[in-house]
């Protein structure tokens, strides 16, 4: 049987991109492996209460598939899951999905140049190309607090969220005050008897400029040309200049940050409240959450914010260092995610029997945080250094997948069985992500998601619209390229009219 084309992992945003642009590009023959029985990615997984999107929905969408029918400013999950089935069946994805399909390893074999895929229970698959469209947010981070095994009550992720457990009259503790956490407290404290919140470290919030829009917005954005595309691109310029208090000009964050220590006080009458809520790091150092009612949830009679380190769990609750039992009937993780190690589900095995993870485990390495040498005919979606702190990822998930086809098509255009990296070339581009990095607000002196565990910054420092630029074209100089086998060569497909769905 010959091989694929391609092999997708995941169904969220990347992975339907990817197919997105192999059927834009004729290419029929790929997989789109989905280990859950339905697409969503991130937006199916995190189901918990309240939660929604930190970008305008209006940005946080494909930019080939407007939606002018969003509710809200800020999309909400169901919103915006419906939106990616919506994709999925618009686009001719239904016939290239298999759900139930939970990839447990992928070897790259250099006699055939080809990526052979291994799924639990199933038959092993191979293809010419594997595509990680897995993303970074779907390993649940759960600490390893002592005696947790011991705790007696009920616990979940918030990624993992149990809705038969009925909250409404418990005692709750929530461990992590984290993005997830700001959004389902201020819907669970109203249910439930008791709230304790445990903080190590306080998070930067500001207000969030959330509303409806009304069916008269909506009627504009789907029937005046250019109406949407306006709101796209002023909210896409507006979000782009926030990168310049992070990595070009300091003073502007400092502003910035005397507005939100403005928006604290304000929002938190309470003085010792208000200094255990007010961050010590710079803004951005860590992710800007937005909230409009987190303080509020938090001044609430029945809720108590926590700060002392926890020193263990016990069968009744969570015993604090300083020797306090706060007695629950349930713990939520809101910890967020394994966001370095989110490969380390799949084994992923490249030339000389060398695995991704183990590589990673000394230096993330990569190059435009889609190729690792050594890895040929690998590409990552969402991989080392393509995160943002400001922006809509989206954007960026567009650019990687419009990169990936790029290079399956020069694949097929030039006859050749294999592109990987040069070292060199990679070498330099992790050079060069350390230096834009050195002087950022990300290297201010936090600890967070956005770290490798080295302190390495894994975030893109710049303006997206210069990753855009580099994303546009593949250069073959930068790789080093194997012929195929003149009998197994094959004319590249027509190419899809761009603009017509399938």
């Amino acid at each position: 049987m010959a091989a694929l084309s391609a092999i997708i992992v995941g169904a969220g945003f990347s992975g339907l991109c990817a197919g997105i642009g192999l059927r834009r590009a004729g290419i029929e023959d790929f997989v789109i492996l989905e280990k859950a029985d339905q697409v969503g990615g991130t937006w199916r997984d995190n189901a918990y209460p309240g939660a929604a999107c930190d970008i305008p929905s209006h940005l946080y969408s494909y930019s080939f598939e407007p939606n002018p029918r969003w509710s809200r400013a800020y999309g909400g999950q169901a919103e915006i899951l419906a939106y990616l089935e919506h994709c999925a069946t618009a686009y001719g994805l239904r016939p290239h999905l298999r759900f139930g399909a939970h990839v447990e390893r992928a070897t790259y074999d250099e006699a055939s140049a080809t990526w052979t895929v291994g799924v639990a229970g199933g038959p092993s698959l191979t293809a010419r190309a594997l595509i990680l469209g897995n993303g970074a947010l779907h390993l649940p981070a759960i600490p390893e607090l002592p005696g947790r095994e011991r705790f007696a009550g009920k616990t979940f992720h918030s990624a993992r969220w149990d809705h038969t457990y009925p909250l409404d009259g418990k005692r709750v503790a929530v461990i992590g005050t984290g993005a997830s956490t700001i959004q389902f407290v201020p819907q669970i404290a109203p249910r439930v008897a008791q709230l304790d919140v445990f903080q190590r470290t306080p998070p930067w919030i500001v207000p969030k400029a959330d509303r409806p829009i009304t069916g008269g917005e909506q009627w504009l954005f789907a029937h005046v040309p250019g109406a949407h595309w306006l709101r796209r691109t002023g909210l896409y310029w507006m979000f782009e200049t926030r990168v310049l208090g992070f990595v070009f000009a300091p003073k502007i964050n400092q502003l910035a940050e005397r507005l939100v220590v403005k928006n604290l006080a304000a929002s938190v009458p309470d003085p010792a409240l208000r200094a255990r809520l007010t961050p010590s790091y710079r803004l951005g150092c860590k992710r800007v959450l937005i909230s409009n009612d987190y303080y509020p949830a938090l001044a609430r009679d029945n809720v108590a914010l926590v700060t002392d380190p926890i020193a263990g769990l016990e069968p009744a609750g969570i015993r604090t260092a300083r020797g306090a039992l706060h007695e629950v009937d349930a713990i939520i993780y809101g910890t967020g995610f394994k966001v370095v190690d989110y490969l380390s589900a799949i084994r992923i095995v490249g030339v000389g029997g060398h695995e991704l993870s183990e590589v990673w485990r000394t230096s993330v390495r990569s190059f435009l945080g889609i190729n690792v040498s050594g890895f040929p005919n690998l590409f990552l979606l969402m991989g080392p250094n393509t995160g943002l702190g400001h922006n809509s990822m989206i954007f960026m998930i567009e650019a990687q997948a419009r990169y990936a086809v790029e290079a399956i098509r020069a694949m097929r255009r030039n006859a050749l069985a294999s592109l990987d990296v040069r070292p060199s070339v990679e070498q330099a581009f992790r050079a060069e992500m350390a230096r834009k990095l050195e002087n950022t607000v990300w290297t201010s002196g936090c600890r967070s998601w956005y770290m490798a565990p080295d302190g390495e910054v894994l975030l893109w420092p710049g303006f997206t619209f210069d990753y855009w630029r580099r994303t546009r074209r593949v250069d073959l100089r930068h790789y080093e390229v194997r012929a195929l086998a003149k009998a197994a060569a094959a004319p590249e497909p027509a190419r899809a009219a761009t603009s017509a769905r399938r």
